[in-house]
């Protein structure tokens, strides 16, 4: 971890800070998909959240991961805490209250990336079987209280831990007891990165209505479908939300540097060890006047750290992360980047989802994305209940995909990934939706049977 920062050139002017987004730009036959997603770790029998520590703990699992795939160990201060396969960029990371998450590969097809996600869960199934231990997919953990999560051996976790306490509510039930599946995609200009920013940002409440899978906090229903919504808005607001500024004229890669010049820091790696600069700014940091490290100035990959401790819906860095969905079972993991694909990877779905929020203001956003979380499908935006946007997305978003024509080998297009979707948009019931129906139903009321029936 040392090196990458240490042997970063030191920031010279604005145009370095501007260049570690603009050099994303790619042309459209090298754009590609890059999906991760995050699981709950629990013990069968108990029903607990997995520590680290331990012969069947978190960290037992990454050895084992370690042995069979010959990943590169990624650790901190002697704790495995993470892989890495060096040959495609593809990793396995841990949240801090143990979520276990695949980083996948940059692949350049959605049959690719549903195949990835199958090798990754048969491989921890594999493991996992002997350890007694399951995955939970769902964006929120159901009954364990703060208490009650373990924390990962994660340096960052114990500066971020004590500053999320101080800058909102819901800060540690982010970090420890909430779970997504998010995508990563390419641009090839800057006004490409703008339009896709903007139709991004605009319909990022849809997909979040669509995916809610978090109706239940602390062993019961928390009167929200996506619990985790509520728990982003009220986590840091200096650097989460939904970007009003990206919809201004002039939006450019330089504006989004200043905006994330303006959001505090969390830290500094030096000599492999994380630096607390929690609350402080890079601003001074450029002038050499970081209280924790006088007179010296910022590298590039400080510049990339501090970038990656932004959290809005959609958040820039040399591609776009789509971030507004609660984590699910397998299918989600394969729907997710399938709507973002075909919204936003062909020119007509993409000026169709432009069109689509063009006459969307600022604080109708904001109150789409303060409503998605409660209200799912009955929200409404600019007079129109989100089911009825969400047909038109799923419309655009599938012709988008047919029109990239990537086609299986039994000739399938990309466009059956969005069935779960499908089914949400007929059913007009989320995924949160029919889980609170099986809970006041078969369920009995009795929270426990979230353990069999939401697995991965």
């Amino acid at each position: 971890m040392a090196n990458a920062v240490e042997n970063s050139p030191l920031i010279e002017s604005k145009a370095d800070l501007i260049y570690a987004l603009e050099k994303g730009c790619k042309p459209k036959e090298d754009w590609r998909i890059g999906t991760e997603h995050e699981k709950f770790v629990f013990c069968k029998t108990t029903h607990q959240p997995v520590p680290y520590e331990g012969k069947n703990g978190i960290g037992a699992i990454l050895q084992e991961i370690q042995k069979r795939t010959n990943w590169t160990p990624l650790l901190d201060k002697g704790a495995l805490i993470g892989l890495k396969d060096e040959s495609t960029g593809a990793s396995v990371s841990l949240e801090p209250g143990g979520q276990l998450e695949l980083s996948g590969a940059p692949l350049e097809r959605l049959h690719d990336t549903c195949a990835e996600t199958g090798n990754h869960l048969r491989l921890l199934r594999d493991i996992t079987n002997k350890l007694n231990i399951e995955f939970l997919g769902v964006g929120v953990a159901p009954e364990w209280s703060l208490s009650e999560m373990p924390m990962m051996p994660k340096s960052r976790y114990g500066i971020m831990k004590p500053y999320m306490e101080k800058v909102g509510t819901l800060g540690t039930s982010m970090m420890f007891r909430s779970c997504t599946v998010q995508v990563n995609l390419d641009f090839s200009s800057e006004q490409d990165m703008v339009n896709k920013l903007r139709a991004s940002v605009a319909l990022q409440p849809i997909a979040t209505a669509l995916f809610a899978n978090s109706p239940f906090i602390d062993g019961k229903p928390s009167g929200y479908l996506s619990y985790r919504a509520h728990i982003w808005q009220n986590t840091d607001n200096a650097r989460t939300g939904m970007l009003d500024f990206a919809f201004e004229d002039g939006m450019s890669f330089e504006r989004y540097v200043d905006y994330a010049l303006d959001v505090p820091m969390y830290f500094v790696m030096r000599n492999g060890e994380f630096v607390n600069c929690a609350g402080e700014s890079f601003r001074a940091f450029l002038k050499g006047e970081l209280p924790q490290l006088p007179g010296e100035k910022p590298t590039i990959a400080d510049w990339e750290d501090h970038l990656s401790t932004l959290f809005p819906e959609v958040r820039l860095k040399s591609f776009l992360e789509m971030r507004g969905a609660d984590a699910g079972p397998w299918d989600n993991i394969c729907a997710l980047p399938a709507l973002w694909v075909g919204l936003l990877y062909d020119q007509a779905a993409l000026d169709g989802a432009l069109d689509l929020t063009k006459d969307w203001t600022a604080e109708q956003r904001n109150q789409l994305r303060a409503d998605a979380g409660k209200y799912a499908l009955d929200a409404e935006i600019n007079g129109r209940k989100v089911l009825d946007v969400a047909k038109d997305v799923y419309q655009l978003a599938k012709a988008g995909l047919k029109a990239r024509g990537q086609t299986n080998f039994e000739g399938f297009d990309e466009s059956v990934f969005l069935n779960l979707i499908k089914t949400t948009i007929e059913t007009e019931k989320t995924p949160a939706q029919h889980m609170l129906d099986a809970y006041h139903g078969p369920w009995g009321e009795d929270i426990t049977k979230i353990y069999t029936e939401r697995l991965f």
